[in-house]
């Protein structure tokens, strides 16, 4: 182990004894008392140094033994302390791309935060590299979380839709001016390769030896039309709860942006749960959803505010970032909404519906989340 104090995590002195780590309260901890000696060997915890030559300095400057490893313990309880040489192969073979390592080096940064223990954030971000993701819809939203993702390290990104790229398909971050007219899944896959920090993995590469194509770790998705994503077709999303594959739903609706909810099948909420659930508390609902499903609109261009737009395949992003790390982000079972023109985010709880086919209904917290831990393997898809 080569100790480092997290440099992600800005350091202050509170008070001559008290040192703060971390400017905001959400991962910000407290160290105290700091005494002169402790405060020397801080300094020394800069990933240089093993154990061994942690010590012989230590004794140079007259500190007693066992001080070293009293304070590594503690920081490493803390959170605090990282390890610049964890990760075993996979990691140093990312360490030996520096032009991959440097693009990545914020988010990196930003996983060590998240992730206390030494060398953790290494491991989620080399774990990203074996992924597999598939993004439904290459319109406003659909693209740019699309580069998102794929400047974030993910080993494959693929995006479906059909069709020539539109004018109004056109936004920072997503398909550029020069792709319209362009097949959009053939300029989504330029967007994704041109925005990865590296050259994406070989099949066998990311699934393993002997294996063949890595299975789907998330569906994305994020139609170009927002009503698939507001209210989701469950036939739809019929072979995703078969084979258990993940997904999360995203998009803008006329002057609304969702995200969510993340689905995992038969643990939380699905498509088909959101249907029934508010079919029960607004019988209307059906008639409304095959007229709106049928086609017919007055106008052919949806509405999809550009900085709405930008604002959901960013958050939708993170959420999936956040799943394919290990975590469950508050958009699972859950959707995620805000209006224009205030923009205040609100959430509604998906509840898993006893008549729907996903066998979700009844199942505790514990249920839904096993299989979903920390560097959970990927689905079949």
């Amino acid at each position: 182990m080569h100790p480092m104090v997290k440099p992600a995590l800005r350091r202050a002195w509170r008070e001559r004894q008290t040192v703060q780590f971390g400017v905001a309260p959400a991962h910000a901890v407290m160290v105290g008392p700091v005494d002169t000696a402790t405060g020397a060997l801080l300094e020394l915890l800069d990933g240089t140094r093993g154990l061994p030559l942690l010590r012989e300095e230590a004794r140079a400057i007259g500190l007693p033994d066992g001080q070293v490893d009293a304070l590594v313990k503690r920081l490493t309880s803390a959170g605090l302390l990282d390890d610049p040489t964890a990760g075993g192969p996979a990691a140093d073979a990312l360490r030996n791309r520096a032009g991959a390592l440097d693009r990545l080096r914020p988010d990196l940064a930003s996983l060590s935060v998240v992730h206390p223990e030494p060398g953790g954030g290494t491991a989620r971000l080399t774990a990203r590299r074996a992924m597999r993701v598939q993004v439904r819809g290459a319109g406003r939203v659909g693209a740019t979380a699309a580069a998102v993702l794929s400047a974030s390290g993910l080993g494959r990104v693929e995006v479906l839709d059909g069709g020539c790229t539109e004018p109004w398909d056109v936004a920072p971050g997503g398909l550029p001016p020069e792709a319209v007219g362009e097949r959009r899944d053939a300029a989504a896959r330029q967007l994704v390769r041109r925005c990865a920090p590296d050259r994406p993995p070989r099949a066998a590469e990311s699934a393993g030896p002997g294996t063949g194509e890595p299975g789907l770790s998330l569906v994305v998705v994020a139609p170009r039309d927002g009503l698939a994503a507001y209210a989701p077709d469950p036939a739809a999303a019929e072979g995703w709860i078969a084979t258990g594959t993940p997904h999360l739903y995203a998009g803008v609706v006329e002057g609304t942006g969702v995200v969510g909810p993340l689905v995992l099948p038969g643990g939380t909420a699905c498509a088909g749960c959101l249907e029934l659930g508010r079919a029960d508390r607004d019988p209307g609902r059906p008639r409304l959803l095959a007229q709106w499903r049928s086609g017919r609109r007055r106008s052919a261009v949806p509405a999809c505010d550009v900085a709405l737009a930008t604002a959901v395949a960013g958050l939708t992003a993170a959420h999936a970032l956040s799943f394919l790390d290990g975590e469950l982000p508050t958009s699972t079972g859950t959707r995620w909404e805000a209006s224009l023109p205030l923009l205040e985010w609100q959430s509604e709880s998906i509840t898993p519906h006893l008549d729907c086919v996903c066998s979700a209904y009844g199942k505790s917290e514990r249920e839904h989340t096993s299989g979903f831990g920390p560097l959970h393997e990927t689905m079949a898809g």
